[in-house]
């Protein structure tokens, strides 16, 4: 009897934890790819210190990796229980970025904090927040939000004020993205088509106003339309952009061949990484990443549809929510590559350098495993397998 007791518990120590094995295979690919061109696009910056970025980059792949281990220990509803505490120190950290010798400036944006070292962008964080928040408010208010147009426009006014933060810094990017994880998340929530249209109709109005009333964005919006027009000027990010998918053809030039992130294509180790790897494995590598993103988000969303067969809201919102963040930010930074959207200042998920984003990914990824464990039956998923 004893031994039988004994072998079960080496059984059930030695098995392998549920987890949406696809998806993490496809997250830790993109992450594994991204320390890899990393490296590319920046060996050749100090010829003292060749992995200088590298080091720091694995750093923040290992503290994500970290972060995440612990966030996937957590059960889902303890998220929605700390959302508003949450949501109010993400607001307040906003707000301490903007004053002066608290907020870090680097090349007219304002928007790290200086911490042991470690750069924090509150921005990053608060796109997390906000999907927590607006996952936890479709949760308890689902009648309300798709019967009453306050009950619509309610859940904004926190989002907008964070948005309101954010442009101040000024992060016009981020605040793109925090606002389509808003309309994204609402719409799958089932507000009217007709009210989510004309709120919808209003952002883009102000969007295009913000943009207006700054030269520089209007350059920008300009610029990506013929970017050779003026090529060492408003179209420089884009016109080397474009060389360096030209020069990898189909299959590029190989790993660490490519020239234009010698000190041409700018940001080639964070905004433009897709440009590095266009040049340097082709046509072929580029379809690569992005399969790789369009799998997470179908992973993603079949997560979510699992929660919704389980009456898990809260989950649900998430998932869905997740899916939108990280498909959506990855098609903005590789439409601004190929010149299809204006420049923003956006990573890749899980593959530019920087930690702030590489962190707030893995929590994402965590949170979708901490979903699949927590909704599939155990007998569904030995069917399924």
């Amino acid at each position: 009897m004893t031994e039988t007791v004994m072998q079960r518990r080496e059984g059930e120590i030695l098995k392998m934890p549920q987890l949406d094995y696809p998806l993490l295979a496809a997250a830790l690919a993109l992450l594994l790819i991204g320390v890899v061109m990393v490296g590319s696009a920046t060996m050749h910056r100090f010829a003292e210190a060749p992995y200088f970025f590298v080091y720091r980059h694995v750093f923040a792949v290992l503290l994500g990796l970290a972060t995440a281990a612990i966030v996937m220990r957590i059960q889902i509803d303890r998220w929605e229980r700390w959302t508003p505490l949450l949501f109010i120190v993400g607001i307040v950290v906003l707000v301490l970025v903007l004053v002066p010798g608290v907020g870090r400036n680097v090349n007219g944006a304002q928007r790290w904090i200086s911490i042991g070292g470690f750069n924090l962008q509150s921005s990053e964080f608060m796109k997390l927040f906000v999907l927590l928040y607006l996952a936890s408010y479709l949760n308890r208010k689902h009648v309300e939000v798709t019967t009453s147009v306050w009950g619509f426009i309610k859940p904004l006014l926190p989002v907008l004020i964070a948005a309101g933060l954010i442009m101040l810094q000024p992060d016009m990017g981020t605040t793109v993205v925090l606002l389509f994880i808003a309309f994204g998340m609402l719409f799958l929530g089932g507000v009217p088509i007709r009210q989510y249209l004309v709120l919808f109709a209003i952002a883009i109005v102000s969007l295009a106003v913000l943009v207006i009333v700054e030269p520089y964005r209007m350059k920008r919006v300009t610029s990506f339309m013929d970017p050779f027009a003026d090529p060492l000027n408003s179209g420089y990010q884009l016109s080397n952009a474009l060389i360096a998918f030209g020069r990898g053809e189909w299959s590029g030039v190989g790993l660490g061949e490519g020239v234009q992130k010698l000190f041409y294509l700018p940001e080639a180790h964070n905004d433009f990484l897709i440009a590095v790897i266009g040049e340097e494995f082709g046509l072929l590598g580029t379809v690569a990443i992005i399969l790789l993103f369009a799998f997470i988000c179908w992973r993603a969303f079949r997560i979510g549809a699992m929660a919704e067969k389980h009456s898990r809201r809260f989950a649900v919102y998430i998932a869905y929510g997740g899916g939108l963040w990280i498909g959506f930010q990855a098609f903005i930074n590789i439409g601004v590559n190929l010149g299809l959207l204006p420049t923003k200042g956006l990573t890749l998920p899980l593959m530019s350098y920087g930690g702030n984003s590489i962190i707030v990914t893995c929590v994402v990824i965590a949170l979708l495993q901490r979903i699949y464990l927590e909704v599939v039956p155990k007998q569904s998923r030995r069917s399924k397998r």
